[in-house]
């Protein structure tokens, strides 16, 4: 389990305002983006609309899709095509990690959100930022990272909330231009051999299921043999066997034999729509009380027994049964034999070539009021089908 959650005392943690940090880093991303993660050119298109919301003054909110943890450094290309540096909300568990990062992060423009919490001083700062229109403001408004750059997880209302906000703090101080929210659509494309380069990933996982490496298998034939019989070790860790039906029964079936007891003690039973916003809840009840310290040994062991139950089916929700069955790219089949070395491993491997494109869509002027009596926001409803048309016209070029 990668260490997304802490039990520490939260304090959070703003951006710097220079711009010295963001240059400097900029000239390195490049190199950084293709010896760790393989990316060896990304294209930015879509730039005009852009340029006009800051021509024009705006407050402006980047929405992008999050489908990998190198997101982030990509939207830095960004940054250096508009000569232009952005803030960004970035999980506090970031900036508790060993090493250069958390004195990077505030120096880029990073500042923290606490995800098992309510964050005033973070939505604070976003709303500020937003109104003030000093810098682009990004959010990713999935809330974790996917895995599935074909596939848009249910977005957090909390974007629409921020960018309302500042609509409405802006529209008291009555400057020029209003609030705008511009969705990115990150697109990776990876350009290699994918045989070769997932090769020896699909060798080392299968050792480690004690079997003999099976590279005489076509990849797609090998790829599912290996996601049934992870599946099937889970299903014998936590129902005993492996279970019967189709793998989106099987995963569904798993997934609330994680969550369902588990919001029984901590949440009466309630049930939020959506894996992601499930997991959220419960790690808002389980954790306050560790962090306080409040917990004997006994106890705490088995919070994070639970704990790592909430991730695990995260992790699973990151599987969609029909992902690589209904289309096998070459994209599909590496990152679905990504999740499955994340899962085992809490690492993976580099492969290269790969080429992203980044699109930003139009503008969306936000007011300062939501519209009453629909059920869903319509406006993260907007944003969401704006990044949905964006990643299918993406993925068809």
């Amino acid at each position: 389990m990668q260490a997304v959650v802490f039990d520490k005392p939260y304090r959070f943690i703003p951006p710097h305002r220079g711009r010295f940090w963001p240059r400097l880093v900029g000239l390195w991303l490049p190199r950084y983006l293709d010896r760790y993660h393989g990316i060896e050119h990304v294209e930015c298109r879509g730039m005009g609309p852009l340029r006009g919301s800051l021509d024009a003054g705006h407050g402006i909110l980047l929405a992008p899709n999050h489908c990998r943890p190198c997101d982030p450094m990509v939207l830095g290309m960004l940054c250096r095509e508009l000569n232009q540096p952005f803030f960004i909300m970035a999980s506090a568990h970031l900036f508790l990690k060993e090493g250069l990062l958390p004195w990077l992060l505030p120096r880029v423009g990073a500042f923290s959100v606490y995800r098992e919490g309510m964050d005033r001083q973070a939505l604070k700062m976003a709303i500020d930022i937003l109104a003030g229109a000093s810098r682009p403001l990004v959010i990713f408004p999935e809330g974790a990272i996917s895995r599935t750059n074909d596939r848009l997880n249910n977005l957090q209302e909390g974007v629409a909330f921020i960018a309302r906000s500042a609509a409405r703090q802006r529209s008291q101080r009555n400057p020029p231009g209003t609030v705008v929210v511009h969705p990115v659509a990150i697109r990776y494309r990876f350009q290699g051999d994918l045989a070769a380069s997932l090769a020896p990933v699909l060798d080392d996982i299968e050792r480690r299921l004690s079997w003999q490496p099976q590279p005489h298998l076509p990849l797609l034939e090998r790829i599912y043999k290996l996601g049934f019989a992870l599946l099937c070790l889970k299903e014998m860790e936590y129902f005993g066997q492996p279970q019967t039906g189709d793998v989106n029964e099987r995963l569904s079936k798993l997934i609330d034999q994680l969550l369902v007891p588990l919001e029984k003690e901590w949440l009466g039973a309630q049930r939020e729509p959506g894996v992601i916003a499930r997991v959220k809840k419960l790690r808002m009840a389980i954790l306050p009380d560790l962090v306080g310290g409040e917990v004997s040994e006994d106890e705490r062991a088995r919070r994070w027994r639970q704990l790592a139950d909430v991730y695990l089916a995260q992790q699973l929700s990151n599987y969609p049964p029909d992902y690589i069955r209904d289309n096998p790219s070459p994209e599909r089949l590496l990152e679905t034999v990504e999740r499955f070395e994340e899962d085992l491993t809490d690492r993976t491997h580099v492969h290269r070539p790969i080429h992203v494109v980044i699109e930003v869509g139009p503008a969306i002027e936000v007011g300062p009021a939501r519209e009453r009596g629909a059920a869903a926001d319509p406006l993260t409803e907007k944003i969401r089908g704006e990044l949905i048309a964006m990643l299918a016209r993406s993925q068809a070029k």
